[in-house]
């Protein structure tokens, strides 16, 4: 039997390794894949700035290089937005596409308001565990230099968003968009926004989650997942969460 293929795309400043466990559950059912944006997780950084673009096409030459045709994808945060725009300008390579926490509304307020908590001095003065992580995370990269060129993403797509209202008219493809009831990043109103424009999309609020994917309910993920790519068979009853 073959198993279904679906990427998982890491969050701004993230890496693949925060979406391990959710990997793992879903490897049962799917063949599971999972790549570093560049300059992400260790990764090596490329001469071109961060872009929404560029982390697209990445993920196109990952496909071609595994001569995979098409795939379903789960996007967290700015992965979902990549999944989003992937839908959009690659269809023909994007079978389902399932994001969390993924902001969609970009403007100058916002990303202004985005780029305050990207501060290197101030993570390491205010919150110097986070700092740790980061660093532990990009190494042998710069996690500081991984800030800075999100910085620039996101100054860019204050801009200019890279996925206006009507580009969610033209992706057909089946879009199961996710958020945290708790998320104080991504608003309810932008998420049922997305939502009403797509012409084939599902909704789905997770209870008692905030925005950070490491306080997810990753058996919870792994479940609506599975039931929005193959209604039939979810992932086993043993990964489901206690009452």
């Amino acid at each position: 039997m073959i198993m279904p293929q679906l990427l998982l795309l890491h969050g701004a400043i993230g890496s693949k390794d925060q979406l391990k466990d959710l990997e793992n559950i879903l490897s049962s059912s799917y063949k599971v894949h999972s790549i570093n944006f560049k300059g992400h997780g260790g990764s090596a950084f490329t001469a071109d700035p961060f872009s929404i673009r560029s982390f697209a096409e990445e993920v196109i030459t990952f496909l071609r290089s595994s001569n995979i045709d098409q795939i379903n994808i789960f996007g967290y945060s700015m992965g979902g937005y990549v999944a989003m725009y992937l839908a959009k300008h690659y269809p023909g390579k994007i079978n389902k596409v399932i994001t969390l926490a993924t902001k969609f509304s970009w403007n100058r307020a916002i990303a202004e308001k985005e780029i305050k908590m990207l501060n290197a001095e101030k993570i390491e003065g205010k919150i110097p565990s986070f700092a740790a992580a980061l660093k532990e995370r990009h190494l042998p990269q710069n996690w500081k230099l991984v800030l800075e060129k999100t910085i620039d993403l996101l100054t860019a797509m204050g801009e200019n968003n890279p996925l206006q209202a009507e580009d969610y008219l033209t992706i057909h493809q089946p879009v199961l968009l996710m958020l945290g009831d708790r998320d104080k990043m991504v608003t309810l109103e932008e998420t049922l926004a997305v939502y009403k424009g797509l012409p084939n999309a599902q909704l789905s609020i997770i209870p008692n989650t905030s925005h950070p994917v490491e306080v997810a309910n990753t058996a919870r993920l792994a479940f609506e997942i599975s039931s929005f790519l193959d209604p039939a068979n979810p992932v086993p009853a043993t990964y489901l969460p206690q009452a």
